[in-house]
C-alpha cells in the first residue's frame, strides 16, 4: 500500500503563512526534566518572555528526527 501524495497547497495560504511566519521566533531543545524535545513558539513580541522559561539543553538532528518519529515532542505557545 502506498501513500497517496499530499495535495498542493494554495497559494493563498502559502503566502498566509509565510507573512505569518516572518513573525514568529522560536526555541527547540531538550528539557532538563523529561529529556523531551520542547519547540517554543510565540510572535517576536513575546521574546522578553522567553528569556523566564525553564532552559532547554541542545538538541542534534538525530535528536530531533528521533523524537519526532517518537511523538515525543511538545509544542509550547509563549504569550
Amino acid at each position: 500500500m502506498t501513500d497517496a501524495p499530499d495535495p498542493p497547497i494554495p497559494a493563498d495560504l502559502t503566502r498566509h503563512l509565510e507573512s505569518l511566519g516572518g513573525q514568529l521566533v522560536w526555541r527547540m531543545g531538550k528539557d532538563d526534566v523529561s529529556d523531551e524535545i520542547v519547540v517554543r513558539l510565540g510572535f517576536a513580541s513575546a521574546t522578553p518572555r522567553f528569556a523566564h522559561l525553564p532552559r532547554l539543553r541542545s538538541a542534534n538532528d538525530t535528536e530531533l528526527q528521533d523524537a519526532m518519529q517518537a511523538g515525543r515532542v511538545v509544542i509550547e505557545w509563549v504569550d
